[in-house]
């Protein structure tokens, strides 16, 4: 009895052993390369591992041609053995002493999986823990996963390691798709891996290889034509490159993983090639780089990405992915606050916003092409991008406010608080990435379409600052207003987009920096959103580099690579979640009558209204304060710089008005620095007013000291002493108007 008790003690002690004796991972300490896929499984890149080898992390099956052929080749018994195949031992035990060393190892598929991840010398004792530790892996993983760890870490030349690395570096493309002369190949050579590339052993290399074909055929694996098809396959030579469609992309995944994205890879293809022919056009200009970013609104995820164009072609700064860098934003971040003001109720879609000259402490903003216009209908001052109106809008709405939404957005570079940019911040002051920037325009045409609420720019979630909540539809018309300007987009710097030939519906924005450092471009349709930088990743400006001429027509080549949106952005009364029930007030959104000239709600005295929806927070606006008597009348400093423009206007005024007079420079509390001639005197600025009535009088007074008059054009070059100064002009019906200036 107690000889059978310590019998089973034994037996259950070895099968504990047994049932320990395989670690949990076996190749716990094996570093892979990071490899990154296409949506389909296409490879974009890959990065060698820590330890300077090519070895891909595993996958769970191999393909069927290698399987066989290695199995063949190897371990003809793998699929019914337990992880020893005795008669195999005992073959090899036998051909080892007839040859007086050792010629034949006998090991199975299983046995060399757990040498592989061991890397232990090769001697009797360990030949035995391998065969226990076989048969203790054949309990723990199916005969299709074993394959998959050898196929993973088995050897094959140099520093290739595992099939998948191995048909990349000697074939070019995926193990799936080997033929059965690249799979016999690949299945032998881990028996002998330093004669792949190498001019020596080839010849042996080529007739093992046959043999395994043979084989096949002989096993019925193959066919007779297959089998004379592949004997005319010559053996591949040095190692090839490894495909690098998306390099910068790919440097952004996880290292040492498999990650599969969501680039398709054949618009990444075609979207490289197009950023690519562009930048290799501009580079002539001084023009060295380029990005793009293709964004699916529906998901939000990322299906082109280029980092840097032309990586072929060599200069500083190539390696830099200039899509997640922090640029200088130019005019890109207008239609936010755009719709943000819409939002709100700060502005109506077409309400008359300022276009004449400010100056702030020293910050005196000025449209591109250096002209005012006087008045600009919002929605017009968007499409063409005007900087003085935009910074007026940024006053009204709050700069802290713009720059919370901005984050809220996702805009990771707006590190300093909001006053060190302050108004700056809508005409480039701030920073922001081109990858993030495209995404923030993609979540607001996601949040427009209701696929979620909760990704909205504006609001920031599901309750925004103007008090919108899930279901409303003030940020959804806010936008759609802001997608209607943007179809529109015409400036002065910008080529228009209705005379490039096949072009699609898109509405879009872009942007240059100051210095013209950097040009951008971002277009939305229902489907996608396309995203485009171009400049020098070094930061040197170059002359007329604008984001029309640099990036946008690369946005509309892209745009072109899409697939076709069958509808375009619709009204949100008929996309709403109720099924195309128009809202009302209670809904964040009404109809109201808004003054035709001014775009404010209309007043008593405005002769032509018509009927818009607005965000309801516009029924709390200021009435149109332009229409008097039936005329519309801007105010002074508005009406000289829009009369030039709009031949129409009149402005005649029958009665006195409570502001007839107002500077047009300079403006209040600004501080002035008077030119010098060559010779080093002083030449003095010249100070304008505006009034009224065009054959109107004024009498100039500077520090209460009268010092001259003028009619028609109210303009006079002065030269103050520095300090501070208080000037006043004065007209025949005693209407007067100040400002306080200080000079330098």
């Amino acid at each position: 009895m107690r000889t059978r008790k310590i019998i089973w003690a034994i037996l259950a002690g070895l099968g504990v052993a047994w049932l320990c004796c395989l670690p949990r991972e076996l190749f716990r300490d094996v570093s892979y390369s990071t490899v990154v896929e296409s949506a389909e499984g296409e490879l974009l890149g890959a990065r060698i591992a820590a330890d300077e080898q090519w070895r891909f992390p595993p996958r769970d099956t191999v393909p069927e041609r290698y399987a066989t052929a290695l199995v063949q080749f190897e371990d003809r018994a793998f699929w019914w053995h337990p992880g020893v195949n005795p008669v195999a031992l005992v073959r090899a035990a036998v051909d080892n002493l007839r040859a007086g060393h050792v010629v034949s190892g006998g090991s199975t598929l299983t046995m060399q999986v757990i040498r592989l991840s061991r890397q232990k010398e090769r001697t009797l004792w360990q030949k035995t823990i391998e065969a226990v530790q076989a048969t203790r892996l054949e309990f723990r993983y199916s005969k299709k996963h074993i394959l998959a760890l050898y196929a993973a870490h088995a050897p094959y030349g140099g520093n290739v390691v595992g099939l998948e690395a191995a048909a990349w570096r000697y074939f070019g493309r995926p193990a799936a798709e080997l033929s059965w002369a690249e799979a016999a190949t690949l299945a032998i050579l881990p028996n002998a891996p330093g004669t792949l590339h190498l001019s020596r052993g080839r010849e042996q290399l080529l007739a093992k290889r046959n043999r395994l074909l043979e084989r096949l055929l002989a096993h019925g694996d193959i066919d007779r034509d297959t089998y004379e098809a592949a004997l005319e396959e010559p053996l591949p030579g040095a190692p090839l490159p490894l495909p690098t469609l998306a390099p910068h992309y790919v440097n952004r995944c996880p290292q040492g993983q498999r990650t599969r994205t969501s680039i398709r890879f054949q618009l990444q293809k075609a979207v490289s090639e197009a950023v690519d022919r562009r930048s290799s056009d501009l580079a002539a200009e001084g023009v060295a780089d380029m990005a793009a970013v293709v964004i699916d609104n529906a998901s939000g995820a990322v299906v082109a990405y280029i980092g840097n164009a032309c990586m072929d072609r060599e200069r500083p700064g190539m390696q830099v992915d200039v899509a997640a860098r922090a640029r200088s934003t130019g005019s890109i971040l207008k239609p936010f606050l755009y719709a943000a003001a819409l939002e709100e109720g700060v502005i109506l879609p077409r309400t008359l916003l300022p276009d004449i000259p400010m100056n702030l402490g020293g910050f005196a903003p000025q449209n591109f092409d250096r002209q005012f216009y006087g008045a600009v209908p919002a929605h017009e001052a968007l499409a063409r991008s005007l900087n003085v109106p935009a910074v007026y809008l940024l006053r009204s709405y709050g700069v802290s406010k713009f720059h919370a939404l901005l984050k809220a957005a996702g805009l990771s570079t707006l590190t300093e608080a909001p006053e060190h940019y302050g108004l700056s911040l809508i005409l480039g002051g701030a920073e922001a990435r081109l990858d993030e920037v495209t995404a923030a325009y993609a979540g607001m045409v996601r949040f427009y379409q209701g696929q979620n609420e909760a990704d909205s720019p504006l609001s920031g979630g599901p309750k925004g600052a103007s008090g919108a909540r899930q279901g409303d539809f003030a940020p959804q018309l806010a936008i759609w207003y802001t997608l209607e300007a943007l179809q529109g987009v015409n400036r002065p710097d910008e080529l228009d987009w209705r005379l490039i030939r096949s072009v699609r519906k898109a509405a879009w924005k872009t942007g240059t920096s100051y210095g013209f450092r950097d040009a951008w471009a971002v277009g939305m349709t229902p489907t996608y959103t396309i995203g485009v930088w171009a400049g020098n990743a070094q930061g040197q400006g170059v002359p007329g580099l604008t984001g029309a001429r640099a990036a946008g027509p690369v946005m509309f080549d892209i745009l072109n690579l899409l697939p076709a949106d069958t509808q375009w952005f619709e009204m949100p009364d008929q996309v709403g979640q109720d099924g195309g029930v128009t809202p009302g007030p209670d809904r964040g959104a009404a109809w109201a009558a808004v003054c035709v000239r001014s775009g404010m709600l209309a007043g008593p005295e405005c002769p032509e209204k018509e009927d818009a929806l607005i965000p309801a927070a516009g029924l709390e606006t200021a009435p149109c304060p332009y229409h008097k008597n039936g005329e519309f009348v801007l105010p002074p400093a508005m009406e000289w710089y829009y009369k030039p423009h709009h031949p129409e206007y009149t402005g005649a005024r029958k009665t006195r008005q409570e502001k007839a007079i107002e500077f047009i420079y300079p403006a209040s509390g600004s501080t002035l620095t008077l030119p010098r001639q060559l010779n080093g005197q002083v030449e003095g600025v010249v100070f304008r007013a505006a009034h009224h009535q065009t054959d109107a009088t004024l009498w100039w007074h500077m520090d209460n000291t009268y010092i001259g008059e003028t009619r028609f054009l109210h303009e006079l070059r002065l030269a103050p002493a520095p300090g501070k100064h208080a000037l006043t002009v004065v007209d025949g019906q005693g209407n007067t108007a100040s400002v306080v200036f200080y000079v330098r």
